[in-house]
């Protein structure tokens, strides 16, 4: 057996952050599978239902919110786990019996957490709380923190924020944060450096405040340390997992969601989910022949789509599982850099490219998704103007009425460096739901 950098013995560590040792196996539940219950019954998954997604929070018609986008990314995720794992042990790459079946409750854990670090209304939030720093009241804090952390606030992520939420010890909370085990952790994470390193990307895995326990969980797993940045690590393998189900969902779904409030036609929609499928590739087959009959005997319109996508996520989840066989050596050596969905060919590629571009011209731009962004930033950058200022200056009798309104865990000391206090906030307005977070600048402003 061909030997790698990488080691499957060190990437599916069950040590739990915060834990002395490894924690003893439990009959009935695997210790994947038990970050996977921790992370599902949490508040801060609860708190997606009311987080947009890409259209508004739903009246007559059902669209996704991150929740539902979360529990279906989780879903393709365990695929994608489990089809890897049969692929490895045909191949002879098992260490000894069932030596990968984790790899589905892995992937599935780190796929419903993946969001969980995203503020209210969409990835508008995460550009409105970078603008509030870079362009907005929050600038003269440049002077009062260090570069990195200036870097974290101006271009806050979600991603990050993520890492955060699981592995930050809150006020009152235990050490470890949910406690989760190091190979679910570094499974979520899709960009292993800070943003110190992230470039002109702006995407990155953790924050300054977080690098250190980073540090520490990709040491377990003997992570490379990439040479360009001291902060900067190969990735996961399992985050190639991770990150297709991410892709492979919101795309299609998206797509669907746009039918279904009528942006776009029946006929559109079909041709563009039906071009996946290329009757003159090496597979000589269109949609329609894959299919057979079964897509002839639905005659309900929104049938007929939900089937047409969810024929087309296998195709997809199949093709990606295809790829990362065919760049083992590269994603165990630390090498590939692209992920899996960019490294698709013939029409499943098209098909992509299409729907990225269909999405940025018909989808985000719609104007009732404008409008959600556009409240986004006029309410968050007011939520932050007030807590922040109040956090800085806690000695004002408005800004001691206003603190009060924090959950403890979320409380700074006046003795806290100006950063850490300043996160308290993040931490406090990033966890909001749309609603709440439109509710509470209201009643702060005397509007309601």
């Amino acid at each position: 057996m061909e030997k790698y950098a990488l080691k499957w013995e060190y990437l599916l560590s069950p040590k739990r952050l915060g834990s002395a040792s490894h924690v003893p196996k439990s009959p009935e539940r695997s210790q994947f599978q038990r970050d996977y219950d921790r992370i599902i019954f949490s508040s801060p998954f609860r708190r997606l239902q009311n987080k947009t997604q890409v259209f508004p929070l739903p009246g007559s018609i059902f669209v996704h919110n991150r929740l539902t986008h979360s529990l279906e990314v989780a879903s393709v995720g365990r695929s994608l786990g489990n089809l890897l794992a049969m692929e490895l042990e045909k191949n002879d790459q098992a260490v000894g019996k069932d030596f990968f079946s984790s790899f589905g409750a892995i992937v599935s854990a780190a796929c419903l957490a993946h969001d969980l670090g995203n503020p209210p209304f969409g990835h508008s939030g995460e550009k409105a709380i970078s603008r509030f720093f870079s362009d907005g009241n929050g600038k003269p804090l440049q002077q009062m923190v260090s570069h990195d952390e200036w870097l974290d606030l101006t271009h806050f992520e979600g991603n990050a924020n993520a890492f955060r939420v699981l592995t930050h010890r809150f006020a009152g909370r235990r050490n470890g944060g949910f406690a989760l085990t190091y190979a679910t952790l570094t499974s979520l994470v899709k960009y292993p450096y800070g943003s110190a390193a992230a470039g002109n990307k702006h995407k990155y895995g953790f924050f300054t405040s977080e690098k250190d326990i980073f540090s520490e969980i990709a040491g377990e797993q003997q992570l490379i340390r990439l040479s360009d940045a001291a902060d900067r690590y190969c990735r996961h393998p399992l985050v190639y997992l991770v990150e297709a189900a991410d892709d492979i969902t919101y795309q299609i779904m998206d797509v669907e969601d746009a039918h279904k409030l009528k942006i776009l036609s029946y006929d559109e929609t079909c041709h563009i989910l039906t071009a996946f499928w290329d009757a003159n590739s090496k597979e000589g087959k269109s949609f329609f022949a894959y299919t057979g009959e079964i897509f002839k005997t639905v005659t309900d319109r929104n049938e007929r789509i939900s089937y047409l996508r969810a024929t087309l996520i296998n195709k997809l989840v199949n093709e990606c599982i295809t790829l990362f066989m065919r760049h083992y050596a590269a994603i165990m050596n630390g090498r590939f850099d692209s992920s899996l969905m960019d490294a698709l060919e013939g029409a499943s590629a098209a098909g992509i490219e299409n729907c990225r571009k269909l999405s940025g011209e018909r989808i985000y731009n719609h104007p009732s998704v404008v409008e959600v962004e556009i409240a986004g930033y006029r309410i968050l950058g007011a939520l932050l103007n007030d807590f922040v200022d109040a956090a800085l200056c806690p000695k004002s009798p408005y800004a001691q009425k206003l603190l009060l309104l924090l959950p403890d865990q979320f409380r700074s000391r006046p003795e806290d460096p100006v950063y850490t206090r300043v996160q308290s906030v993040l931490d406090f307005v990033s966890g909001m739901t749309d609603l709440f977070a439109l509710d509470l600048y209201r009643t702060i402003h005397g509007m309601k």
